[in-house]
């Protein structure tokens, strides 16, 4: 089975974790086929392309779902330790985290590879810095007080070749 690059900024991390935007259900049946036991979801389930009763979707495909929903304007400490508690859990088995774009996510991992694996900066902050570069409450949340004042920044889009 092959990747399914079609779900919006999907990005594989490592053997074990990938992270997109929102899956379609049958975009999840190709996450389950890689071998993903466990999905997460920082999205709220009332946004406009929130997939409708995505648990059940999820369950249906024999796999896990861990829902902690994260108001895009306000992440808060809590819900960073819940979705730390939540990775504990999961330990060392295949993973999928998503919200709607894959912003809240990479935001999120970028902390928890900092503040829970120990990783430094150059080895933390790419991730990051190919789905965006976080300003206002973003940046605060990941602790990035140079950027607090700034905006959103997206990433250059590659050459065409």
């Amino acid at each position: 089975m092959h990747d399914p690059v079609d779900i919006p900024n999907w990005h594989r991390l490592d053997d074990q974790l990938t992270t997109s935007g929102q899956p379609s259900g049958e975009q999840f049946a190709d996450i389950a086929a890689l071998g993903v036991r466990d999905v997460i979801n920082l999205a709220l389930h009332e946004h406009p392309r929130a997939l409708p009763d995505e648990a059940a979707t999820v369950a249906a495909l024999g796999m896990r779902y861990s829902h902690i929903p994260v108001a895009f304007d306000a992440p808060t400490d809590a819900d960073f330790e819940r979705f730390w508690t939540v990775m504990e859990e999961i330990g060392d088995r295949p993973v999928h985290i998503h919200c709607i774009v894959n912003a809240r996510v990479s935001a999120f991992l970028y902390r928890y590879r900092r503040e829970r694996l120990g990783w430094d900066e150059a080895q933390a902050r790419p991730a990051l810095d190919a789905i965006w570069r976080p300003g206002g409450v973003w940046a605060r949340f990941i602790g990035d007080t140079a950027s607090e004042p700034l905006a959103h920044r997206m990433p250059a889009a590659p050459p065409q070749t």
